[in-house]
């Protein structure tokens, strides 16, 4: 799930304005923080797919068994 920056400033409880301010008067705090969201996105979906590899898993293994 891919964030607006309006999604990401209400997270920061600050107007969406401040956060294009930091992108052009503050850029390493900027990319600071989309740093974290990226990383976030990775987490996500990491656990997805390790959750799809988990059951694909869990299928093969009651086919095995039968």
């Amino acid at each position: 799930m891919k964030l607006t920056q309006q999604d990401m400033a209400r997270l920061f409880d600050i107007d969406p304005r401040t956060l294009r301010n930091w992108r052009k008067d503050k850029p390493y705090l900027y990319a600071t923080i989309m740093k974290g969201f990226a990383f976030d996105e990775i987490v996500e979906a990491q656990k997805e797919s390790y959750e799809k590899a988990k059951e694909l898993k869990e299928k093969f293994e009651a086919k095995k068994s039968n």
